[in-house]
C-alpha cells in the first residue's frame, strides 16, 4: 500500500480513488473554462451596451434586471 493510503485510513476519513478524485480535478477545469467564456459574453455585452447608448441606439432606460451599465 502506498504512503498516502496509509495516512488516509489511519487519519479515518474516507478514501477514494484516484480516478475518482481525476475526474473531478478535470470537471473543476471543464467548469473554470465555462466559467470564463461566459464571464468573457457578459463583459462584452455589457461594453456592447454601453456603447449602443452613447451612440443612442437603445434606450437610456434602465433595463430589468441590469444594473451599473451607466
Amino acid at each position: 500500500m502506498e504512503a498516502g493510503g496509509l495516512i488516509g485510513v489511519g487519519s479515518e476519513e474516507e478514501v477514494v480513488p484516484k480516478s475518482k478524485v481525476k475526474d473531478l480535478e478535470n470537471r473543476v477545469k471543464e467548469l473554470e473554462r465555462v466559467l470564463g467564456r461566459k464571464t468573457m459574453e457578459n463583459e462584452i455585452l455589457r461594453e456592447a451596451v454601453k456603447l449602443a447608448r452613447e451612440k443612442k441606439l437603445i434606450s437610456r432606460q434602465p433595463l430589468p434586471g441590469v444594473e451599473g451599465l451607466e
